[in-house]
């Protein structure tokens, strides 16, 4: 049986990406700081067979006993919300967290992925982005802390596997949606799906015209795992290419959710990306994969897990 590390195995992205493990037969580490993370995504797989939590902070030394084969590295602070709350720990965990995982993967001789980012291309000046674009960042900026972690992550990753042989996966995420997102992250969705079902104004920043792809939570894993299983060793975007506005988007939440909000405009955050969709051909190509969840059907899905835990809030 293949044994693999989930570092952020109890956020969003990871309790998926545990759960899909479990399901493919891999014995699965779950490590986490629930710095961001809540156990509760992952307290239906506590007591499974082949599963096991470990409370910890990737930013100190990691030791894991016994074979591992595979190690993804998901911790991190994701939302605006957070790495703008916790800035400086979001820069240990893309760098400090990226080393002390990358020295396991190398001590263990496990293949090691990196969930890196579509952060990682800025405000981009090329649409859509492809992965052998460079990106259009502002490393000083409040939004840089995140991007440029996820920049230097990438480099690093990269340096273990042509210095060390370290067998390298990158996958870079774009906008990802589906339960167990935190209701007040501060990301499009969340924030929108909140807003409408307790019936208060849904909140557009800008003017609503910006873009971005939303993608099945289902569809990203099943594309990650792919990448995994794969022999490519460069980066490889992972999203949905179908592109809206961020109004639509929000009005589309309106319509689904039966709410009589209205939206409303507030101002754009500095260095708000103003267009955001993947090129996948290479995700095509070389892993046969594209996703198969409608935004529709994606939001029903969502919309059922939300409503009964916004209805809990005070």
């Amino acid at each position: 049986m293949a044994r693999a590390l989930v570092t952020g195995g109890a956020g969003f992205l990871g309790s998926h990406l545990c759960e899909a493990l479990l399901a493919r037969g891999y014995e699965v580490i779950a490590m986490d700081s629930l710095l961001t993370g809540d156990v509760r995504n992952i307290e239906h797989l506590i007591g499974r067979p082949g599963f096991q939590f470990v409370k910890y902070d990737v930013t100190n030394h990691v030791h894991v006993p016994g074979k591992l084969d595979a190690i993804l590295h998901f911790a991190s602070p994701a939302s605006p919300v957070d790495y703008l709350e916790l800035p400086i720990q979001t820069l240990k965990v893309g760098s400090l967290g990226t080393h002390k995982t990358l020295g396991l993967a190398k001590e263990k001789k496990a293949r090691y992925l990196l969930a890196s980012t579509s952060e990682v291309y800025g405000d981009p000046l090329v649409h859509p982005q492809t992965e052998d674009y460079w990106g259009n960042v502002n490393p000083i900026g409040p939004r840089g802390v995140y991007d440029e972690a996820k920049r230097f992550a990438e480099a690093m990753t990269m340096a273990y596997h042509r210095t060390h042989g370290v067998e390298t996966r990158i996958v870079r995420i774009f906008n990802t949606y589906g339960p167990r997102m935190r209701l007040r992250d501060g990301r499009a969705l969340p924030m929108f799906l909140t807003q409408a079902l307790r019936g208060e104004d849904v909140t557009v920043y800008g003017d609503g015209t910006q873009t971005r792809s939303f993608c099945y939570v289902s569809d990203l894993i099943e594309g990650i795992i792919r990448l995994l299983e794969s022999n490519e060793t460069l980066p490889v975007n992972i999203g949905n290419p179908t592109e809206m506005t961020i109004e639509e988007f929000a009005r589309e939440i309106v319509k689904r959710t039966g709410s009589r909000s209205k939206v409303v405009y507030r101002p754009l955050p500095k260095d708000d990306p103003k267009q955001r969709r993947p090129d996948i051909t290479k995700a095509r190509t070389l892993l046969g994969w594209e996703p198969k969840v409608a935004l529709g059907d994606g939001l029903e899905k969502t919309i059922e897990w939300f409503r009964p835990r916004v209805a809990e809030l005070a």
